[in-house]
């Protein structure tokens, strides 16, 4: 793996990268106490991000696929603390509106791309990734729409940076509004673009605001995974909607989210094989669970870690316009939807 750089900075970082890496994982509330808990969720994605600016990405291939291959591994851990039955009733208000708000976004999306004279593929990537789960989404209807790698690029650093932004403010924000964990949750899989962030955000809360309780993140990311199963029917609806267009339809793969398969039956397991069955396998699920937490952390890092400053000057300011007002729409309408339906 080669460096980006050989400047002293980038010498620095690439060993530098992999001791905060290990920091990230390192267990030390169970080593230490409680009270030695050091990194967060947020606190991980801001190293990411500081480690970005400064030292830039000494491993860029291999921190893209860690943060995404280390994401489905940690929803798939997640799952074993979760009781299907409970999650699926909790999250049946979050169903309804995850429909309409996915079609929403999509032609609000389009329709606004058009009037703002955006590169129609940016446009549509980036209404995609707001509509759905983020980079998932594009990474899943790009070699579709047949985009190029500038066009890729763009729609991927536009939801990078909102997901930053959005992991910091979501949980003050519910916090501010008096938002219940299950009313937090439902607004952080709607509002918030990956799945990455949309647990992190709901673990945040928790920890903040209702310690030794996960219900938040539990659900915001059942109700995330749910929204994701999208990417299926988008793709081949992108196929149809380009097939007349240039570079539009051809033989590209689909790219179907294959670990959330993984997660339901994760859940499936946990719920109808419960300690108070076989007493062995509580012990085993927490540790699955705390193994995925601690992985999501460093999922965080790595994505904080991808956001160069390369990336946010290649965004541009109209992509980075249209995803804002996207985003701001879903965000206060989804908001205004959980506080007035959700109890």
């Amino acid at each position: 793996m080669a460096l980006t750089s050989d400047s002293t900075l980038s010498k620095i970082g690439a060993p530098l990268y992999w001791v905060l890496l290990v920091i990230m994982i390192f267990p030390f509330d169970i080593v230490f106490g409680e009270q030695y808990q050091f990194v967060s969720p947020p606190v991980a994605l801001f190293v990411g991000l500081a480690f970005a600016f400064i030292f830039g990405i000494p491993y860029p291939k291999f921190n893209k696929k860690l943060s995404k291959y280390l994401l489905q591994a940690s929803v798939v851990g997640l799952g074993f603390g979760m009781n299907l039955q409970k999650s699926l009733q909790s999250g049946a208000d979050g169903m309804i509106f995850t429909i309409v708000s996915v079609i929403g976004v999509m032609i609000i999306g389009v329709l606004l791309g058009r009037y703002m004279a955006i590169n129609e593929k940016t446009s549509y990537l980036i209404s995609s990734g707001t509509a759905i789960c983020g980079g998932s989404a594009i990474a899943a209807v790009g070699p579709v729409l047949k985009a190029d790698q500038n066009e890729m690029a763009v729609s991927l650093g536009v939801i990078f940076i909102l997901n930053a932004i959005a992991l910091f403010i979501f949980p003050p924000m519910g916090h501010f509004f008096g938002l219940t964990q299950q009313q937090f949750g439902t607004w952080a899989a709607i509002a918030i673009h990956d799945t990455s962030s949309v647990v992190g955000a709901g673990a945040s809360f928790d920890q903040m605001y209702f310690p030794g309780s996960t219900e938040a993140c539990d659900l915001a990311t059942l109700i995330k995974c749910t929204r994701a199963l999208w990417i299926i029917p988008l793709a081949f609806f992108t196929m149809w909607f380009f097939r007349n267009k240039k570079g539009g339809e051809g033989k590209a793969k689909v790219s179907i989210p294959w670990f959330i398969l993984l997660f339901v039956g994760a859940m499936i397991i946990s719920t109808y094989t419960p300690e108070s069955t076989m007493s062995v396998m509580g012990p085993i699920y927490k540790a699955l669970v705390m193994i995925a937490k601690k992985a999501l952390v460093a999922v965080l890092f790595a994505i904080g870690a991808s956001l160069s400053l390369k990336v946010i000057k290649q965004v541009g300011v109209k992509p980075l316009i249209q995803a804002l007002t996207l985003w701001m729409v879903i965000g206060t309408t989804s908001l205004f939807v959980v506080m007035y339906t959700i109890d």
